[in-house]
């Protein structure tokens, strides 16, 4: 693992990762990575017919995630140019692993493996997450268009399967701290003291792994 900062926001869909990405990028002057979901042609489609659509979704995502972060390693880590991402790509298999039949996984997890076997591991991974209640009103707040057929079934087992798998993570990379933030009681965008603590947590345990900001 480098010491160039490379920080990695993630949780469930509406939680705030976007936002809490360019506030970090903002304050520290780090690249922003964003990751491409209105892009995605089959997204739609997908939230209205999650069998039918699945794999198609899943592999655009993991195309443009590995464009992505090859070029971020590239023209910035591998420069010592500090990155905050609102992603890490062990989502897919998140998404892949609730979505996709088991032949299709398998086959999806032999392309996944390929690609990112020289990804950049992040120095920090910031993990959000909020009660079911909380990320259906972030969703309608910002009113995307494609999110609108979200099942709120979908979305609690989505959150339930990121539980699961930051807590793998964390046992499979044990020298990567892991910052979690509970969304119902932090609200960095409008409580800017919210923010501030997110903030000083992030500079301590980057200042523990000798990465400077």
């Amino acid at each position: 693992m480098g010491k160039t900062p490379f920080i990695t926001v993630e949780g469930p869909i509406g939680v705030g990762k976007t936002s809490l990405a360019k506030a970090i990028s903002e304050h520290f002057e780090f690249a922003l990575l964003k990751e491409i979901v209105d892009e995605n042609p089959f997204l739609g489609k997908f939230y209205d017919n999650i069998e039918e659509w699945s794999f198609q979704t899943e592999m655009f995502f993991l195309c443009n995630r590995y464009k992505q972060l090859g070029d971020i390693n590239e023209h910035y880590i591998s420069q010592n140019k500090p990155v905050v991402a609102d992603y890490h790509i062990f989502k897919n298999l998140i998404f892949a692993q609730r979505t996709l039949n088991q032949q299709e996984y398998h086959k999806y997890l032999s392309i996944y493996n390929i690609l990112t076997e020289d990804m950049p591991t992040p120095n920090v991974i910031i993990y959000l997450h909020a009660s079911l209640e909380t990320l259906l009103e972030r969703i309608e707040k910002r009113g995307r268009e494609i999110e609108k057929n979200i099942s709120p079934l979908y979305l609690k087992q989505l959150s339930l399967d990121y539980e699961e798998a930051m807590a793998h993570f964390e046992r499979q990379y044990p020298d990567v701290p892991v910052l979690r933030f509970n969304g119902d009681k932090l609200d960095f965008v409008k409580n800017k003291q919210d923010l501030t603590h997110m903030l000083g947590q992030l500079s301590e345990a980057l200042t523990k792994r000798s990465v400077q900001p």
